[in-house]
């Protein structure tokens, strides 16, 4: 694995420290399952691919277990033919992907599920803005509930999001003090959204592409 600028993972694990997160983006095929995965964990930790032993927890989020566990935290998502693989030390970090399309009903959508604010939001945007603005909404909401180690079973509505340009702001997260959360979307393309967010302080967000990756 390389990256775009000549890179591996395996250079690039060593500079990881505590104020940063690692965000990767790689091609993906769905029948490759968690193998590209365990390819980056293997870089990070310096061992085989089939030496990563992974647990799941109820709600589904993977987790290193073993002599491994409290040696790296990570999250991935995948859309189409694209991932996204965060990984740290010290906090957990959630992200999400989503390919960009139509969504012709974003706003039935917000309405049954969102907060109010939220689909008042989405409502008074242009009709041409929503569909980008409801992934956005999405991808972040996806982001803290995976690093919560919450599902969508938690409630899209317990938790409440709002944009100010290009920086998203967690105002609400029921159960949680929403200040204590830092969320980001990730600078992609035109045709993708991502979404990264951890509760702790700030950290530097460090993004590499693996090369072969459009």
């Amino acid at each position: 694995m390389i990256t775009t600028d000549g890179q591996s993972p395996a250079q690039l694990a060593a500079e990881l420290g505590d104020e940063e997160i690692h965000v990767w983006r790689l091609a993906y095929d769905h029948h490759e399952g968690r193998k590209p995965l365990l390819a980056m964990l293997g870089a990070y930790l310096g061992v085989s691919p089939a030496d990563i032993a992974l647990e799941t927890s109820e709600h589904g989020r993977p987790a290193l277990t073993g002599s491994q566990r409290d040696t790296l935290s990570f999250n991935w998502s995948h859309s189409h033919d694209q991932a996204l693989i965060a990984i740290a030390r010290g906090v957990l970090p959630g992200v999400d992907l989503e390919r960009m399309r139509a969504h012709p009903k974003a706003v039935p959508i917000a309405q049954r599920y969102f907060s109010p604010d939220e689909t008042a939001a989405l409502e008074a945007l242009p009709a041409g803005q929503r569909d980008r603005a409801f992934l956005e909404l999405w991808t972040a909401k996806e982001a803290v509930l995976k690093a919560l180690g919450r599902g969508l079973a938690f409630g899209l509505h317990r938790l409440s999001i709002a944009a100010y340009g290009d920086l998203p702001v967690l105002h609400r997260l029921d159960g949680d003090e929403a200040n204590q959360w830092q969320l980001h979307r990730l600078m992609l393309d035109d045709a993708h959204v991502g979404s990264l967010a951890w509760r702790g302080t700030p950290r530097r967000i460090r993004q590499w592409t693996l090369a072969g990756t459009d």
